[in-house]
């Protein structure tokens, strides 16, 4: 137990808010962490999405291959990254806020395009955005130097998905492929033609294939989400109980000397 607690909290020292800003602005062009590769990397894939946002309302098909190489390009920088020892906390930061504002945006125009689930749409952004950003602020106040170390004593099934990266990509990727397939459902009417499927469309073939991925990665951000409410909690409980004991310290003290004085 004592193991697992290290690797989950290997608190860096604190830099102050000012002299961070003074070291960005003077950093060199040897070691400029705006430049990084996987960075640009991951200002491709902005670029790349923000240009899928334009074409989805009338060409699905540029539409579809930007979204998915912007996607696709998630887990190339992370390798990246490891290959050329350029992690970096705004690099990890920059690519859990491309992947949400992506989806989300592709979420929102679901909405339009299917009314009558609009509602569930906006509860799976909410989810979304809900789980990542308290299971983020639950790793900082941790001292933990990235939100995927993820232990199994805290949570078996986050630490399953976000240590090993197979699994990680398997339900990313298949919970994009079942977006991806709902937005195709609106352009494309001809049937597949495929044996005991001939009546259904390719999208609809996809979508059914990866409802089921969908379905997990929800329920996984719903895991996230309590377990980083839970931290958020304990940590509020011990803070409290730090606070009355300090009290109760400063209490007595005080007796004694007043109990010494006379």
């Amino acid at each position: 137990m004592a193991k697992s607690t290290t690797t989950r909290r290997r608190r860096p020292s604190i830099v102050d808010a000012k002299q961070a800003v003074d070291l960005a602005t003077a950093q060199s062009y040897s070691e400029n962490v705006f430049f990084f590769v996987p960075n640009l990397i991951g200002y491709t894939r902005v670029i790349m999405a923000g240009l899928s946002l334009h074409y989805m309302s009338y060409h699905p098909i540029y539409c579809t291959l930007l979204y998915g190489v912007s996607c696709l390009l998630d887990a190339v920088d992370g390798m990246a990254a490891r290959a050329l020892k350029q992690t970096s906390k705004f690099g990890a930061v920059l690519d859990m806020v491309t992947d949400r504002c992506t989806t989300s945006c592709l979420l929102c125009y679901l909405s339009a395009a299917y009314p009558d689930y609009s509602i569930l749409f906006q509860f799976l952004i909410a989810l979304d955005f809900s789980s990542h950003y308290m299971h983020m602020y639950s790793s900082l106040v941790t001292g933990s130097t990235s939100h995927k170390l993820v232990t199994s004593d805290v949570s078996r099934i986050l630490s399953l998905y976000y240590n090993d990266s197979r699994v990680l990509f398997f339900f990313c990727a298949g919970n994009e492929l079942f977006f991806v397939s709902l937005y195709l459902m609106r352009w494309t009417t001809a049937p597949s033609g495929l044996p005991f499927l001939e009546h259904l469309t390719y999208p609809q073939i996809m979508a059914r294939a990866t409802f089921l991925i969908f379905a997990a990665k929800n329920i996984i951000n719903i895991v996230q989400l309590w377990k980083a409410s839970k931290i958020l909690v304990g940590v509020d409980l011990a803070e409290r109980a730090a606070a009355r004991a300090a009290e109760a310290k400063k209490i007595d003290s005080g007796e004694k000397q007043t109990n010494h004085s006379s």
